[in-house]
């Protein structure tokens, strides 16, 4: 098989045949469909991002989290909220970037169905044009033989009255064999014209599924070029925001005169669960895990 797959391997004994040429458009209407299911598939997903996104940023600008709270505790839920708006954002502009594809995916569409259109037009009348030639060319051959057979019979006629005493019998046979000499002439002429332009007619239709399947081939060889990998170091190229992430949210004991840093591996944020005010504890906590201010104990999560 050669590297063109399409113009090499779509072709027919049967010079009226289109099963080669029906069998690339059938794929090719299929190829429209499946475009058409990727690019509704890219509008609903868009939808489903942009509701997500709307809600999360109804969400994180509306809905109060922690009001009341106090400084480090404060600052890591307004950095929560902050992170749910920006994460909101991420699905906005997802959606935009799903509409944008299938807007390209719309428009490629939308240019191969031009294109196919063209090239069916030409292609049907070439196919119109073959069978209408064909016809035309197998009748001329019918008449042809069948004018070889008359001037046959008119010469065996011509023989066998060669014995005959009457001349105007004689005659006769003789004009008909003539007429039907002409008559020969003039339907082999016609059989080889038509022949002659059947060949031109096949050549234009041969020229034309050629250039159809060409067609065929420049999409395929089209998508060969895309390259998965590039487009995902493209859109992080134009779409990346930073490569440094947030820093951990430290924690800060209350009540001890130094603050107390986690180690790493620990909670990036304060969860205190209060209940009322704390007395000043008695000794400092030496369990890392828990923490006694007079009766009162306090796990660190």
């Amino acid at each position: 098989m050669t590297r063109s797959l399409f113009k090499g391997n779509f072709w027919s004994a049967d010079i009226l045949s289109t099963v080669g040429y029906d069998s690339i458009i059938q794929h090719l209407n299929n190829g429209r469909k499946n475009c058409k299911e990727f690019e509704e598939f890219l509008k609903e997903r868009a939808a489903v991002e942009e509701r997500y996104g709307k809600d999360l940023l109804s969400l994180s600008r509306k809905k109060p989290c922690g009001q009341s709270e106090t400084n480090t505790l404060k600052r890591a839920l307004e950095v929560f909220k902050q992170q749910v708006d920006s994460v909101a954002q991420c699905h906005i502009q997802l959606a935009q970037s799903l509409r944008e594809e299938a807007r390209k995916m719309e428009e490629f569409r939308e240019k191969q169905k031009l294109q196919r259109k063209k090239t069916e037009l030409v292609m049907d009348a070439v196919h119109k044009q073959k069978s209408l030639q064909f016809k035309k060319t197998m009748d001329a051959k019918k008449n042809y033989e069948q004018k070889c057979r008359d001037k046959d019979e008119a010469e065996q006629a011509v023989s066998r009255s060669a014995n005959l005493v009457n001349p105007k019998q004689q005659e006769k046979l003789f004009v008909k064999l003539a007429t039907s000499k002409t008559a020969v002439e003039d339907s082999d002429k016609a059989y080889m014209l038509h022949v002659s332009t059947l060949d031109k007619v096949r050549e234009e239709w041969q020229s034309e599924h050629i250039k159809a399947c060409e067609m065929y081939e420049q999409v395929r060889k089209s998508l060969e070029m895309c390259s998965i990998q590039k487009d995902i170091e493209y859109f992080v190229n134009q779409r990346k925001t930073g490569q440094i992430p947030p820093a951990p949210i430290m924690y800060e004991n209350f009540y001890s005169p130094q603050k107390n840093v986690v180690p790493p591996g620990k909670a990036t944020g304060p969860n205190l669960a209060r209940r009322g005010p704390l007395p000043i504890p008695k000794t400092s906590p030496d369990d890392p895990d828990y923490s006694l201010v007079d009766d009162y104990s306090l796990l660190y999560q």
